[in-house]
């Protein structure tokens, strides 16, 4: 499964009643096993992100956390390609889509699925993926 940075961010930053959700998606997943990534795009988004919200310093620290128990996969040219070609209407949601793809990542967990409608992969919300398992 692949995690979406507003996902990740709802975690961190504490947002109800999302982070709830997430809580209980991390949970289940170390329980069942499962690995869950992110992309080294996302981390970066992320940092000036929560930079501004919490300064650069703990910023770092909370993604320090995080990549501990999130994988972290590669951004490479080919995928920068493939969204450019891509019909996705924001090119970021592209990279994210085809960073899933190449990585075999059976769903993407995103708040934001209306962004998604071209993704050829699962995209649901933590709580629809959670009443999957």
């Amino acid at each position: 499964m692949f995690l979406d940075s507003d996902v990740i961010l709802d975690l961190i930053l504490k947002r109800n009643p999302f982070y709830l959700y997430m809580q209980e998606l991390l949970f289940q997943c170390k329980n069942k096993n499962l690995q869950i990534n992110t992309s080294a795009l996302a981390i970066a988004d992320m940092n000036y992100i929560l930079a501004r919200e919490i300064g650069a310093s703990e910023a770092r620290k909370k993604l320090k956390d995080i990549i501990r128990i999130i994988n972290v996969l590669s951004f490479e040219g080919e995928i920068v390609e493939l969204a450019i070609d891509g019909r996705f209407k924001d090119l970021e949601d592209g990279f994210q889509n085809f960073i899933a793809l190449k990585n075999n990542c059976d769903a993407i967990i995103t708040r934001n699925t209306k962004d998604y409608k071209q993704a050829t992969i699962s995209v649901l919300t933590p709580e629809q993926f959670l009443k999957t398992l």
